[in-house]
């Protein structure tokens, strides 16, 4: 039987012990908003996962089914090119081959261009507008920032034309350009991690005879290779996804890259239907690149971007 005693003169109850801790309402609200982003994202992969490992005959008679449809590896077989022509006619697939290791080439080629590009470029204007004290320095980094602003469609027009006059449609040079020697975002990026670093590193450095080409070289850079390291994973990922601009300017096979290849897979409906599991199939493969790159490194991206400040 519970009793219930006070302290004398106090007026406090002390004999009902801690209260209950229940869980908190804003704390399950959280819950909730998490796993319903969490089903957001993952409902997607899996679905894709799920068509790519079935029979296209069999998917539109199994609407509902969560799990593959007529499991099979046909789809894959397709996307690499080990199946003939007539096999593919008659799993459903496309009318004509799919040059996946040519296109998986171009991707790795205009990403890489475009990852070395930016960070070298962008690496050298952040130290530039952190370290160098120059007039008009802040009025420029401002204008600059401001074109984070811009959506990238506006200069899509402009690019292409510049593009076309300088002949280069179709080739490696006409895709990469836009996005070669820099962006706010990567020169933003690295500006926030270079203002924290030390000042009197780089001046010892500056007094013992060292140029300022020599202080970003060696001191810098070296010190910056976390930062560095997760803006040239960013920078690889984006330019592997990017869609819209590959397609202007990229139109020939020999420069085709991933994405606008599996938009002309899908375009081809040579049974009425598109090839939903050779489609499905080609955006896994093509997506397991960089999700062994984030998987790898997912965690010092975190931590650079919280320690660069960047929310």
């Amino acid at each position: 039987m519970a009793t219930t005693t006070a302290l004398p003169g106090s007026g406090v109850d002390t004999s009902a012990g801690p209260r209950p801790r229940g869980p908190r309402p804003g704390r399950v609200v959280a819950w909730i908003c998490l796993v319903l982003i969490l089903l957001v994202t993952l409902v997607p992969f899996y679905w894709m996962l799920r068509t790519a490992f079935s029979t296209n005959g069999v998917l539109s008679a199994e609407p509902g089914n969560l799990l593959p449809a007529g499991f099979t590896l046909d789809a894959f077989r397709r996307v690499f090119g080990l199946t003939t022509l007539e096999e593919n006619l008659a799993q459903g697939g496309a009318g004509s081959a799919l040059n996946f290791w040519v296109y998986l080439r171009n991707s790795v080629v205009v990403s890489t261009l475009i990852t070395v590009g930016q960070i070298t470029f962008s690496a050298m204007a952040a130290y530039a507008f952190s370290r160098l004290v120059w007039r008009g320095r802040n009025a420029v980094f401002a204008l600059f920032l401001s074109a984070l602003m811009v959506p990238g469609i506006f200069t899509a027009i402009p690019n292409f034309v510049l593009v076309k006059e300088l002949g280069l449609l179709n080739t490696y040079a006409g895709i990469v350009l836009p996005t070669f020697f820099m962006t706010p975002f990567a020169i933003f990026f690295l500006r926030q991690f270079f203002l924290g670093i030390p000042r009197e590193i780089e001046e010892a450095a500056l007094i013992d005879g060292a140029g300022r080409a020599r202080v970003f070289a060696r001191i810098i850079v070296p010190m910056s290779s976390a930062p560095i390291m997760t803006l040239a994973v960013l920078t690889y990922i984006a330019a592997w996804n990017e869609y819209l601009w590959p397609l202007l300017v990229g139109q020939a096979d020999n420069v085709r890259v991933l994405t606008v290849a599996l938009g002309i897979f899908r375009s081809q409906t040579p049974n009425g239907t598109p090839d939903w599991s050779g489609l499905m199939a080609g955006t896994l493969v093509s997506a397991l690149p960089i999700i062994v790159l984030f998987c790898v490194l997912g965690r010092r991206i975190v931590n650079s971007i919280g320690f660069s400040g960047i929310k």
